[in-house]
């Protein structure tokens, strides 16, 4: 069994609806999160766009949260799981940032991560920080992917 990742508002693999992208609402959809492995201690959840390499020349991040409880089952939209932390996106803000491609039809992935730690790395820290302190620490982890046209 592993763990699962799915979004109420759109199907894995289709189209993220326009309000959830960044010059829209800005906010982010909902996310179940299911079959987490019993022994995690905490979540971690990244959402980045490996496309914008030819836009802009580099994976584009989109939304960091970390220290999410295992029990956590979801992730309402427009909001954060309590005692979570944030990272900082490319857009240089600690919160969600949506979709934006800047020339073509793009794809995002939300990569869900079970932890056998919390993390301890300050907020605002960067994917790479995130990245580095979950090294040897990832039990599980799953994704969900969804394309957004300009």
């Amino acid at each position: 069994m592993h763990m699962k990742i799915e979004s109420t508002a759109f199907e894995n693999g289709s189209e993220i609806p326009r309000k959830y992208g960044y010059k829209k609402d800005n906010i982010n959809p909902p996310i179940l999160i299911k079959e987490v492995p019993t022994e995690a201690k905490s979540l971690a959840l990244i959402m980045d766009d490996p496309d914008a390499m030819g836009a802009v020349g580099k994976i584009w991040v989109h939304w960091i949260v970390w220290n999410i409880e295992p029990n956590t089952s979801e992730i309402n939209e427009n909001s954060v799981p309590s005692n979570s932390i944030q990272g900082k996106t490319d857009f240089g803000e600690t919160v969600y940032g949506g979709p934006a491609p800047p020339d073509k039809e793009h794809t995002y992935i939300f990569k869900l991560y079970a932890l056998d730690k919390k993390l301890d790395i300050n907020e605002g820290s960067s994917k790479s920080q995130v990245e580095e302190a979950m090294k040897g620490h990832i039990i599980d982890e799953a994704k969900l992917e969804g394309k957004y046209a300009p």
